[in-house]
């Protein structure tokens, strides 16, 4: 700790961005480059405790080594701190960017002051890192000639593939979309993740040997038969894609207006990327009301994607209540209504348009004590809380319910868990020899920063096992 007093000198500085005004005007990143000086009083904030919870089991995922780089910015020792920063962490310069930095939550000042500005932190050592040419390819010194196909190229699958190259492993990453990286090139807006950030990620792996094969959908385009016999391993990092949707029975799912979130963010992502939009095949929020059930970080995607659009109105509901600490992200500050404790009932038309929403506001009836602690809350219905919301435009990002079984999966034949994700060992492998899984595919929808931890232990689970013999 190289200032014992900081956290006690200097307080917690407030993220610097261009004004709300300014940002609704494009998709690019709005967080601004932080002076040196005031890096070095965040960093010397840290108190480098002695248990640092920060990357514990409620803080980093990854194991980030903080409180080491956060006195390495204080003393100016940059090129050591993205030393010790990539140690632990691929990608800094995504996490950096999207993560909601458990690592803040877990911080022991925390407890009685402002955490510290971790992910600030983090940002700044990574930007200056790629400006100051220290990220250069890290190619394997000997190879061991084993092949290891990777299934999807999101978070988890990059890092289990980067991790594998410099391994010395033969990696080949199967991508079922047109361009790489997952949900990090179209599940993220570009305002939160600009593409060249992974542009410049992509190209470093391709320096250390990663092959990459796009539009090629793996159990499709290649037969899983092909894939197990042309490899080693394989590492399957596909990703939760099963969208949860509205009941069967609700009234007017049908109408046009009414899509899945990732439909949209999708949609405006490859528009951003030059792709082009057929008028037919177009969801915009412009000029229109619109309405997003979820009140999750993908709701908060749509919300941030709707306001650059020029939407007459937004409207977040989110059926469970409000809880005791409020989560405001840079979308909520852009604008837009957030309501609590709304049950959507149904939709209304006309000549297949949709026009409005039908909802009602619920109660949480926590259960009997006699219920046991495995039951939950019951909802109830208000009586008289019934209400009509205009709309021309509604997404849904109510969450995922794990990845998508038929095709690959079928083929395979692996062994799924309780809660619908591919069930695996310690060692990340599946009920199949040779097969691994990571990522969200295995764990659930989660975050960025769980994915690349996953895809890192089960490069190291790979490894094992194609080298046992050796």
């Amino acid at each position: 700790m190289g200032k014992p007093t900081g956290f006690m000198e200097f307080e917690r500085a407030k993220p610097i961005r261009r004004p709300v005004a300014d940002r609704l005007g494009d998709f690019r990143e709005f967080d601004l480059t932080w002076p040196d000086s005031l890096l070095a009083e965040q960093g010397a904030r840290c108190m480098d405790c002695g248990v640092p919870t920060c990357h514990g089991d409620s803080g980093c995922p990854l194991g980030n080594l903080i409180p080491d780089w956060n006195d390495l910015i204080f003393r100016g020792e940059w090129e050591r701190a993205i030393e010790e920063l990539h140690r632990t962490n691929n990608f800094p310069d995504v996490t950096g960017r999207v993560c909601p930095a458990p690592c803040e939550v877990s911080c022991v000042l925390a407890i009685n002051e402002d955490p510290v500005t971790i992910k600030a932190i983090e940002k700044s050592i990574i930007d200056r890192a790629f400006s100051e040419g220290w990220v250069r390819p890290q190619v394997a010194r000997q190879q061991t000639w084993k092949r290891v196909a990777v299934v999807g190229s999101g978070p988890a699958g990059l890092a289990g593939a980067q991790q594998l190259a410099r391994m010395g492993h033969q990696v080949s990453v199967f991508e079922k979309s047109d361009r790489l990286g997952g949900l990090l090139t179209y599940g993220i807006p570009h305002f939160k993740l600009e593409p060249e950030i992974m542009d410049r990620r992509i190209g470093q792996m391709k320096e250390e040997g990663v092959d990459f094969y796009t539009d090629t959908c793996v159990g499709l385009d290649l037969p899983s038969e092909e894939l197990r016999a042309s490899f080693d391993a394989v590492l399957l990092a596909g990703g939760a894609e099963f969208a949860r949707e509205l009941p069967e029975d609700i009234e007017g799912r049908e109408l046009k207006g009414i899509h899945l979130a990732m439909e949209f963010l999708t949609q405006q992502n490859r528009r951003g990327l030059g792709d082009i939009i057929l008028p037919n095949e177009a969801i915009l929020a412009t000029g229109k009301q619109v309405v997003i059930l979820g009140g999750g970080d993908t709701g908060a995607d749509c919300l941030g994607t709707s306001h650059r659009q020029g939407p007459a109105g937004v409207h977040q509901y989110e059926i469970l209540p409000k809880p005791a600490v409020v989560r405001t992200g840079t979308s909520h500050e852009e604008g837009g209504e957030r309501r609590w404790s709304v049950l959507t009932k149904g939709f209304r038309g006309e000549n297949g348009q949709l026009k409005e929403l039908h909802g009602v506001e619920v109660e949480w009836i926590p259960p009997e004590p006699s219920q046991g602690n495995g039951a939950r809350p019951a909802m109830r219905e208000i009586p008289g809380t019934q209400f009509t919301q205009p709309v021309e435009l509604v997404l849904l990002a109510m969450g995922f319910l794990g990845p998508v079984r038929s095709g690959l999966l079928e083929q395979l034949g692996v062994a799924i868990n309780e809660r619908g994700a591919v069930r695996r060992d310690e060692n990340f492998m599946t009920s199949v020899p040779g097969v691994f899984v990571s990522g969200d595919m295995t764990r659930g929808a989660s975050l960025v920063v769980w994915a690349i931890a996953e895809g890192r232990e089960a490069a190291d689970g790979i490894h094992r096992y194609l080298m046992r013999d050796a």
